[in-house]
């Protein structure tokens, strides 16, 4: 995992580093330094190589400066300005070192000329704590900050200005961060692999979900789920003969139209978790029946896509007082009706908020994801594409977390690794996926991933 620090945060990261005797110079000079061997990565020599730096008033223009320093020691030749330059000239190299993750003002970015650009923390003009562009921000070709992301590099407009980022050590402890970004590696621990004398109901999930004449997300749903080595899938779509034909290792499991939660209550001993919502319906009947569920089922639940809309406005009422976890996987709009009204612009602060009221897991998609936990851990994932934004890819996951929660995983990791995996896999396939491609793509890439694993821990 990599840290991720608010603005805030790392200003008293960098406070407890000066009051521990490290002066402010030493780290200024620490920044600077790591950005000119970056700088110098990004040019590949120096020899007859122009760069500009844009240097502000404050520590990050600091860093700047030592950076131009360094870089004219080794023969580039290097011109520094003031923010407020409208015209740069012709360079190899730009050093965004403008403003840093504290700027509150609006910045007008000037153009670049074609040139790269090295961003010094953060893109100058993005918000360091939401992500969200401040008039127009630079578009940096590549980001260097220390210590810790900051949620603006992963969140909003942040994602793309910020180009490929890379964290400097410089000597900080980041230790206290709560929030991390999630990485291929940490899916190999956080989901336990099925032990070699497992049997079928040592992680069975049922998935409850479509509805007469729509199907295709509970077979999405089963599918996500049986792909992930669920090693048995129940699957129920109220109303006779309303569920899917396929997929046929799925077991059909039956329930009437109304009053269905009596039967997944009476039935649902031997499962470790439940999936329900996708497809499911609207209707009173339909939402009584959630309701009754979420609140008494025993194992894990996952709560999804109409089971969300079921809930109202004040899901807690069903998820505070449960004997299982709870995994609640909004998309935007369903996240704005759970809370009746908007997410505001700091979305993390808002996912954590509803963890804490519902004392659930609280999985906001996006392209971004955020997964927050009830005692106030949070991870972000950017594995995902825009190949993601298409229907049914949803129903997936819900099936992907219903597996990994049923194999063992604490659900907070379980909803962090199923949206890695899930991202992973629909980057992969690229544009033009459809949401029944990444079953498959899911079992790929989480078995080439296993098998790295042991070849390295071998």
């Amino acid at each position: 995992m990599i840290p991720i620090l608010t603005p805030d945060e790392m200003t008293a990261v960098d406070t407890a580093a000066v009051a521990g005797g490290t002066s402010l110079e030493t780290l200024i000079d620490r920044a600077g330094r790591a950005v000119a061997l970056e700088a110098l990565q990004m040019l590949g020599g120096t020899y007859g190589r122009r760069v500009t730096v844009v240097a502000g008033p404050g520590n990050n223009g600091a860093d700047g400066r030592v950076a131009a320093k360094v870089l004219s020691q080794r023969g580039v030749v290097v011109r520094v300005v003031e923010p407020d330059c409208a015209e740069l000239g012709v360079n190899d190299l730009v050093i965004d070192a403008a403003f840093g993750t504290g700027f509150r003002d609006e910045y007008l970015a000037p153009s670049v000329n074609g040139a790269a650009v090295l961003a010094v923390d953060i893109a100058s003009g993005i918000d360091g704590t939401t992500g969200a562009q401040r008039g127009i921000a630079v578009q940096a070709t590549r980001t260097i900050t220390f210590g810790a992301l900051k949620p603006g590099l992963v969140l909003g407009d942040g994602l793309a200005a910020s180009g490929e980022v890379k964290v400097a050590e410089i000597g900080l402890d980041v230790s206290s961060a709560t929030c991390h970004l999630a990485t291929d590696e940490d899916i190999r621990w956080w989901v336990p692999e099925r032990k070699s004398n497992a049997h079928k109901w040592n992680s069975a999930t049922w998935i409850i979900a479509g509805s007469r004449g729509l199907t295709g997300a509970a077979r999405l749903a089963a599918l996500g789920a049986l792909r992930s080595s669920a090693g048995y899938v129940r699957l129920s779509t109220p109303g006779p003969g309303a569920g899917p034909e396929d997929p046929i290792e799925a077991i059909g499991f039956a329930l009437p139209v109304e009053f269905w939660d009596r039967d997944v209550l009476y039935a649902q001993d031997r499962m470790s978790s439940i999936v329900i919502g996708p497809g499911l319906g609207r209707d009173d009947a339909t939402k009584a029946s959630v309701r009754t569920v979420v609140a008494g089922a025993e194992c894990a639940v996952v709560v999804d896509a109409d089971a969300l809309w079921a809930l109202g406005d004040r899901p807690q009422r069903f998820t505070s007082g449960r004997r299982g976890p709870t995994v609640l996987t909004p998309h935007a709009g369903e996240f704005i009706q759970l809370i009746g009204g908007d997410i505001g612009a700091d979305r993390v602060a808002a996912v954590r908020d509803l963890a804490v009221q519902t004392t659930a897991v609280v999985l906001l998609k996006g392209p971004t994801t955020i997964v927050a936990a009830p005692d106030g851990r949070t991870r972000l994932i950017t594995s995902g594409s825009r190949a993601l934004a298409s229907a049914g890819t949803g129903d997936v996951l819900a099936g992907v977390i219903g597996a990994f929660l049923a194999r063992g995983a604490d659900p907070f990791e379980a909803a962090a690794a199923a949206a890695h995996v899930h991202g992973r896999a629909g980057t992969e396939l690229g544009d033009g996926m459809i949401a029944s491609d990444l079953p498959r793509a899911i079992r790929w890439w989480l078995t080439r991933t296993t098998t790295e694993h042991l070849e390295i821990h071998s």
